[in-house]
């Protein structure tokens, strides 16, 4: 039996770096934000042993250095399963996008294989290999809005934001991670002020000063949240103060949204959609510091995206991916067509809330 299975996209609603850690990992602070693009995974499984990669796309790696090949090896392992596993990728998002391909592949992948073997892990052990094999991943077995903060890896299931028009626009120029943090630490380095992690929005008053009491169950079918108990995934060697930030923002966001800044409110921007609101908060990315000025292209494509009518428009993880949110699915349509007049390679979709991802996962 094949299952099938849709590896949705993710875009940062802002991204801040932290200091470098012993482990060479940086302190980060995000809100991932999943979305309606996706790729498409297979997974089949047969006689003998082995992992085979599938894909037509030459630059994805069919090898162990797949992620997919290597959640596939974990996964066998706890599973204590012995068959040979088959896996097609069919890629529509690209490559060193920054909009988390590789890691959906991986989760997608690790449902995939669930369901072939009619076997499932525990949610924690799900979390575990999915943190091993890489920092993105286990936002992708939540959904919807998560804060992320550790690495990334360290997921807290946000309340879920309405769904919102959104325009990706996908230069040809791929932006490697591991560069884009080398230059950040050039940057740092060379003593450029470069943005510190200082909580905006606690120091406006803004926000909880106490952390959740828990990371909560995304209550969805297949959602895998941490909970204080799995303390094998938090990490030891975390910032103090992007903890804090990380806590504060997240029971903010918790609170409702009567909570929100008096001045925003006053505005009208309580009835608007509350990503707007978390947006005009002024969350940034980070890696727009370091990107820009080495893609000129990736700033002009931002610049593109708000002429074209977007409410806010940023560069997703490390690029080279960048999102506008739209007030309407109208709106970003009528976009689309104005980016691609103008020779951007531009789609429309809308964010996904958690109940949607899960829903849409396994393709019917």
């Amino acid at each position: 039996m094949t299952v099938t299975v849709r590896s949705f996209a993710k875009i940062n609603l802002g991204l801040r770096i932290g200091a470098a850690r012993p482990d060479g990992f940086h302190e980060l602070l995000t809100v991932y934000q999943t979305i309606g693009l996706h790729d498409v995974i297979r997974v089949s499984v047969g006689r003998g042993s082995g992992i085979e990669v599938q894909c037509a796309d030459a630059r994805v790696p069919r090898d162990e250095s797949n992620t997919c090949f290597r959640i596939v090896e974990r996964a066998m392992r706890a599973l204590e399963a012995k068959r040979r596993v088959f896996i097609e990728i069919e890629k529509r998002l690209p490559v060193q996008g920054g909009l988390g391909g590789a890691s959906a592949n991986a989760v997608a992948t690790l449902l995939g294989l669930e369901r072939a073997l009619k076997k499932r892990l525990p949610a924690a052990e799900r979390l575990r290999i999915a943190a091993e094999v890489g920092s993105d991943l286990p936002l992708f077995l939540v959904g919807g809005t998560v804060l992320g903060v550790g690495r990334g890896e360290q997921v807290y299931p946000l309340p879920d934001l309405p769904a919102m028009a959104c325009v990706v626009v996908t230069p040809e120029a791929g932006v490697s991670t591991p560069k884009a943090f080398a230059e950040w630490d050039r940057l740092c380095g060379a003593g450029t002020p470069a943005r510190q992690a200082a909580p905006r929005l606690r120091d406006s008053g803004q926000v909880s000063e106490q952390p959740p009491a828990e990371i909560r169950s995304a209550g969805q079918p297949g959602a895998a949240v941490p909970t204080r108990a799995d303390a094998k995934l938090t990490v030891s060697s975390a910032s103090d103060r992007m903890n804090e930030l990380g806590c504060g923002l997240s029971a903010w966001l918790s609170e409702p949204y009567s909570s929100a800044p008096s001045g925003f409110v006053a505005r009208g921007g309580r009835a608007g959609n509350p990503l707007l609101w978390l947006v005009r908060a002024g969350i940034e990315n980070d890696f727009e510091q370091v990107v820009f000025p080495e893609y000129p292209e990736l700033r002009e494509g931002k610049r593109a995206l708000l002429r074209a009518g977007a409410r806010y428009a940023s560069l997703s993880g490390s690029g080279s991916a960048l999102y506008g949110l739209f007030a309407s699915k109208a709106e970003a349509v009528r976009a689309v067509g104005r980016l691609r007049k103008r020779g951007w390679t531009a789609r429309a979709t809308s964010t996904l809330t958690r109940r949607a991802y899960w829903r849409q996962v396994v393709a019917g």
